[in-house]
């Protein structure tokens, strides 16, 4: 029985680029952005706690729906950034050989022969 994963003999690794850069920032860049997203909604309720006939019930609702919509949006995008630059970070890896496959001679002839 073979081993699993066989590198291939004589492969480079392609040394590491901007995906371990973006790697390595992303927890950072979440919480920023999260912090920064949160930033308004924030500020209003100070505001409304200083002067409470500031805004309407209905306003602030708003507000806080448009901020937990765009702090998930910045989830997903932060989420579809990692997961890219994790897919580049595996393919710049060492490459693999696969079991060998054994092709079998065939009748049929490719055009031109």
């Amino acid at each position: 029985m073979s081993r699993w994963f066989n590198k291939l003999p004589g492969f480079r690794k392609t040394p590491a680029g901007l995906e371990r850069v973006i790697l390595r920032e992303l927890p950072r860049a979440t919480l920023l952005g999260t912090g920064a997203l949160l930033l308004p909604s924030l500020l209003v309720r100070l505001l409304e706690w200083q002067a409470p006939a500031l805004e309407s019930a209905g306003g602030l609702a708003m507000l806080d729906v448009y901020v937990i919509s765009l702090v998930v949006l910045h989830w997903t995008v932060m989420l579809t950034v990692g997961i890219g630059a994790f897919i580049v970070m595996v393919m710049k890896g060492p490459a693999y050989v696969a079991d060998p496959y054994p092709l079998q001679e065939s009748e049929l002839r490719p055009p031109g022969d």
